[in-house]
């Protein structure tokens, strides 16, 4: 059931120096493309530029939120700051759906009255973009398998090669036969990708900050484990939830029956074993009720 859980994590200092030296990369060539998309008239580049920009972006949220999510929980974060990762990759994503909207704006303004662009210089700097884009996503590969924010990293420097490699393509086009049109066409294609990555993966933070039960846990399984374990008449204010991706957690009221009121502690490890075996679930709050003096017509999850 729980298989995310089993994952190695990564150390959390891991990735430092390669996120950093991403950083500077993408850094330098936002700059490039930009100053390169204005000389040469190219829409692509400059959407480029812009979908490398919020990259950087990304690289630098994800770069400042791994340092906060290092800090231990204290009176003010009771629950520690591993969160910050998720907002972190929530704000990058609404990000990248302004810019693609705002690109295919200005991409249909320029199919109605394509400008003069310079060919040579937007293939030049479509192929340096090339390069930066795979040392970046060469950088983020082997980390972007357990940190959403890290995995919203990756997607964009996949996307951004892929639209460096159409930029190329466009930029020669340009050059053999005056294609002007071909330029706004690939920013549309750019920004339409842009919405699709966003859109996609922009779930799986909302659901962590809204509570959202862990997806990779069944609910009603995890009520029908705890109803199972001996000593146990049933449950209710069921809280299934993460506290920061792949760490899943459990809050509920447990009755008991009356032989299991003598045993609680033998219960409460039952419980709690089972739910790390079974679901991964390291973290759970019980509230135990003894049967004659349960709460009546609970609801079965929240409160009430």
């Amino acid at each position: 059931m729980g298989h995310h859980h089993d994952h190695p994590h990564l150390a959390p200092t891991s990735g430092d120096r390669r996120v950093s030296i991403a950083i500077w990369a993408n850094g330098i060539l936002t700059l490039a493309q930009i100053v390169g998309g204005i000389l040469a008239g190219s829409l692509s580049l400059i959407a480029d530029a812009l979908h490398n920009f919020s990259d950087m972006a990304a690289l630098v949220i994800a770069f400042a939120a791994r340092k906060i999510a290092r800090r231990p929980p204290d009176s003010q974060m009771t629950f520690g700051y591993g969160r910050i990762e998720v907002v972190a990759a929530l704000i990058n994503y609404t990000t990248l759906i302004i810019v693609g909207i705002y690109l295919i704006y200005e991409g249909f303004m320029r199919m109605i009255d394509p400008p003069e662009i310079q060919g040579w210089i937007v293939v030049i700097i479509g192929i340096v973009a090339l390069l930066v884009d795979a040392l970046t996503a060469l950088l983020t590969w082997s980390m972007q398998k357990h940190s959403v924010n890290i995995r919203a990293l990756f997607l964009h420097n996949l996307s951004d090669a892929f639209a460096s490699i159409a930029v190329i393509i466009g930029g020669s086009l340009i050059l053999l036969y005056d294609m002007r049109w071909v330029d706004p066409a690939i920013t549309i294609g750019i920004a339409l990708y842009i919405l699709y990555l966003a859109f996609t993966e922009i779930g799986t933070p909302i659901r962590t900050l809204m509570l959202g039960s862990p997806p990779d846990v069944d609910g009603q399984s995890v009520i029908d484990l705890l109803r199972s374990v001996e000593g146990v008449e049933d449950v209710h204010h069921v809280h299934l939830w993460q506290m920061q991706e792949n760490t899943a957690a459990l809050d509920c009221h447990v009755v008991t029956t009356e032989a299991g009121w003598q045993q609680l502690e033998a219960i409460k490890a039952d419980i709690k074993a089972q739910l790390k075996a079974r679901f991964g679930i390291g973290h759970s709050s019980l509230e135990f009720e003894h049967i004659d003096y349960a709460h009546q017509d609970a609801n079965l999850y929240g409160h009430g």
